[in-house]
C-alpha cells in the first residue's frame, strides 16, 4: 500500500470552453465571479476583453476561448470570470480568465495525470501542464503562467498596459 504522505494529490477547478474540459490549480484561483460583462479598452488585443473593477481593483479578464483559437465566449447564465493569481516575471499579477461554465473543483493524483500531448514543432503546448483524466474523459491541466506570460498577454499584464490605458481615458 502506497504511502500516503507520498502521494500528491492536486486539487483542480475544472471548467468549460466550447465542449472542452480545462482544469488549473486551485490554489491559483482567488475567486469565481458572475460575468456581467467589462469595460472595453481601445486598441488591446481582441482576446482581452476589457477590465473589472474588483472591489476597487483594475483586473484585465482575458477571453480564453479567443486566446484558443476558439470563438468569442458568448453570454450565458453559466458564463463566469475565475480570478487567478499569475506570476509573470516573478510578480504576481491578478487577471480574470472568461469560462463557459465552472464544473468542480476536483482532486487528482500523479497516476491520473499524463504528460501534455506532443503535436508537432508548430503548434504550441507548452501552456499545457497535463492531461487529466476522470471518469473516461480528459481534462486539459493549465500552466496558467504559461497562457497569461505569453507573448502581448504578459507585456500587458506586466507593464500595466491596461491601468495607463485607464488613466489616459479618464
Amino acid at each position: 500500500m502506497p504511502d500516503p504522505e507520498h502521494l500528491q494529490v492536486t486539487q483542480y477547478l475544472s471548467f468549460t470552453l466550447d465542449d472542452e474540459i480545462f482544469a488549473v490549480d486551485v490554489a491559483r484561483v482567488r475567486e469565481i465571479l458572475e460575468f456581467k460583462g467589462t469595460t472595453r479598452i481601445p486598441q488591446v488585443p481582441e482576446y482581452l476583453r476589457g477590465v473589472i473593477n474588483l472591489r476597487g481593483s483594475v483586473v484585465p479578464v482575458v477571453d480564453l476561448r479567443l486566446l484558443f483559437g476558439l470563438s468569442a465566449t458568448q453570454r450565458t447564465i453559466n458564463t463566469c470570470v475565475i480570478v487567478l493569481e499569475i506570476k509573470v516575471e516573478g510578480d504576481t499579477v491578478i487577471a480574470g480568465a472568461l469560462a463557459d461554465s465552472v464544473r468542480e473543483v476536483l482532486e487528482l493524483e500523479p497516476n491520473e495525470i499524463e504528460a501534455a500531448p506532443r503535436l508537432g514543432s508548430h503548434l504550441n503546448t507548452e501552456f499545457i501542464e497535463g492531461m487529466g483524466k476522470r471518469n473516461d474523459q480528459f481534462l486539459m491541466l493549465l500552466n496558467i503562467d504559461r497562457v497569461f506570460g505569453s507573448d502581448a498577454m504578459g507585456a500587458i499584464l506586466q507593464t500595466g498596459t491596461v491601468t495607463e490605458c485607464l488613466d489616459e481615458a479618464a
